[in-house]
């Protein structure tokens, strides 16, 4: 019969080794996120019967038409003559098309998405022919986006042509000369974000791997100087273990 002896802790320090290694590998290599949904910082000002673009994408681009994209107002809730729909829709897209029967009625035949700009990661929605009732938060959403950041909030102020009332964000912006801000410019700022978030990814990375490789040879010199042979200093023999 064989007798096996097992050196517990030299087994031990081999586990703790690999199994530090995993997890700190595991850490590196798993994405904080993936796209983002944007939308705009400023609030869009616009006038009754003017066409609006509700800006939302996608940073880095991604294409979406396989996905499911909601656009609501957080601020109505839901009709509760009817419990199946638990969103108020402004404008739903699923399954590769617009269904207008999940939509508001008030906003029915007056939205749309650029369905060709899919692709792209451009969910921007269409409202036309604006009315005082539009005014408020819109929700772009998309809930099955594998991101941390997968919904934006886009703000409509209507203002009267006639109205004394005036809207400034940076600018005064007068309802003479509405503009909707341009995606691009939203896509600047989140970009130096996001670059913001890539650096600290890498700082993060060269830490862990300099604490794992620091940490790995030191527990390596440990685990050899414990499995040293211990000598008798008198019969300069092995003592048996």
């Amino acid at each position: 019969m064989f007798m096996v002896k097992v050196d517990f802790e030299h087994f031990g320090c081999i586990f703790t080794f690999w199994t530090l290694t995993l997890c700190l590998s595991f850490i590196v290599w798993t994405p904080a996120e993936g796209q983002s949904v944007i939308g705009s910082s400023q609030p869009i000002i616009a006038s009754p019967g003017d066409d609006v673009i509700l800006p939302c994408h996608l940073n880095p681009k991604f294409n979406v038409e396989g996905l499911t994209v909601e656009w609501s107002n957080p601020d109505l809730k839901p009709d509760p003559s009817d419990p199946l729909r638990r969103v108020a829709y402004v404008h739903l897209y699923w399954d590769r098309h617009q269904i207008p029967d999940m939509q508001i009625p008030a906003y029915a035949s007056r939205t749309a998405l650029f369905t060709d700009k899919l692709n792209h990661g451009n969910i921007s929605l269409k409202i036309t022919n604006v009315t005082l009732a539009d005014e408020g938060r819109y929700r772009c959403f998309i809930p099955k986006l594998k991101s941390r950041v997968k919904s934006a909030i886009v703000r409509l102020v209507v203002v009267e042509t006639n109205s004394d009332e005036t809207w400034t964000t940076e600018t005064p912006l007068h309802p003479t000369n509405l503009q909707t801000p341009d995606p691009k410019d939203e896509t600047d700022v989140k970009g130096d974000r996001l670059s913001l978030s890539a650096l600290i990814s890498v700082v993060v990375f060269i830490v862990l791997l300099t604490s794992a490789a620091v940490g790995g040879y030191f527990l390596k010199q440990k685990c050899q100087k414990q499995n040293l042979p211990k000598y008798d200093i008198t019969s300069s023999k092995p003592l048996p273990v």
